[in-house]
């Protein structure tokens, strides 16, 4: 059996079934696990290390988000992406991006945009050893950083609240050939206007990001042959 999953690391304060759980996650997110495919029991907890018991329950867990669907007599699947999936997220996401970018232009700190400068030098660095992991991580941060420095807390809730469907989709969009080197451009330009404190332009290049995030992950679900049949 080959391996794709690598065996858990027992963690003090959680509970085997949580670790279990939130690895099973980031398979999907990071797509080890792709849309369509069956989560069969015995062969995860095989990989994992772990008995049948926790990844069951880590299953069911992952039913309750959205990440997996039941098919009655067949059993579990990683849930597939529509274009209601995407289109949903991406409208609320361009939204709040673009408010969060506002409030940031007014209320960041100079640390802030400091901090901002930094990880676009650290994204272009990684993006020449092409380490998708890695552009992720940086990705998350850089937006992270931009949601705290607009200083709305309920703002920055809803964000994350969002953030385990938002990361899916971040991995799949910056997946794509040439993506990576496009998105740290708008990045670049968004900071410049964050460090002019120019609102309104904040305001439209956040939202140019995300509706370029979208149509280049739209455009990759298209020619892959196994997005396209859960495409609704």
């Amino acid at each position: 059996m080959e391996r794709r999953l690598v065996p858990v690391k027992l963690d003090s304060y959680k509970p085997l079934r949580e670790i279990v759980f939130e690895s099973l996650r980031e398979a999907i997110i990071g797509g080890v696990l792709r849309p369509g495919e069956r989560m069969m029991e015995i062969q995860l907890a095989e990989e994992m290390g772990v008995s049948r018991t926790p990844v069951r329950e880590a299953i069911r867990k992952l039913e309750l988000e959205g990440f997996v669907v039941m098919v009655p007599r067949k059993g579990a699947y990683v849930a597939g992406i529509s274009l209601k999936d995407i289109n949903d997220v991406f409208e609320i996401r361009a939204a709040l991006e673009a408010l969060a970018a506002g409030l940031a232009a007014e209320r960041m700190t100079e640390d802030e945009l400091e901090q901002m400068e930094r990880l676009l030098v650290r994204k272009a660095e990684i993006i020449e050893n092409n380490d998708l992991e890695s552009i992720v991580e940086v990705d998350t941060d850089f937006h992270a950083t931009l949601y705290k420095a607009s200083r709305n807390e309920r703002l920055i809730q809803i964000l994350s609240n969002l953030r385990e469907q938002i990361q899916r989709f971040r991995t799949t969009s910056l997946a794509v050939p040439g993506r990576m080197k496009d998105a740290l451009e708008e990045h670049r330009k968004m900071v410049e206007a964050l460090s002019e404190r120019n609102v309104t332009l904040a305001q439209s290049l956040a939202t140019e990001h995300i509706e370029n995030a979208e149509n280049v992950m739209l455009e990759a679900l298209r020619r892959n042959k196994a997005g396209t049949r859960d495409l609704k």
